[in-house]
């Protein structure tokens, strides 16, 4: 038990070239320079899909980033999935806020996360 808590904290990198290697409580920001371009999250429905959020202000969809001293990242909008999870949710201060319904009632298999568990 943590006295700080989070789901997801922020790293940054240059590129995501692995997007399999991107651990479930992190946060991956992609940049060049100072130029936020991409953030990168393993759903936390549970279905493991790598999520890619554009942040560039001249795209839409886009998103917006900030983060606390913790490296713990605040997400704007929210994050809807069209895929068979269906999660839909907010990230505020590194923890996921799950919008009415949006919780998946039944999370799909994490490959991930299933490595990790031991058998």
């Amino acid at each position: 038990m943590g006295l700080l808590p989070f789901d997801f904290l922020t790293t940054r990198a240059p590129s995501l070239q692995d997007r399999t290697a991107l651990l479930p409580e992190t946060l991956a920001v992609v940049e060049s320079g100072n130029v936020k371009k991409w953030a990168c999250l393993r759903c936390p429905g549970g279905c493991g899909e790598v999520i890619t959020l554009s942040l560039n202000p001249n795209q839409r969809p886009r998103w917006g980033i900030s983060e606390d001293f913790w490296s713990r990242p605040t997400v704007h909008p929210s994050v809807h999935q069209k895929n068979e999870c269906g999660c839909h949710f907010w990230i505020k201060k590194g923890q996921v806020n799950w919008c009415r319904g949006g919780r998946p009632k039944r999370p799909a298999k994490d490959p991930v996360r299933d490595k990790r568990t031991p058998t």
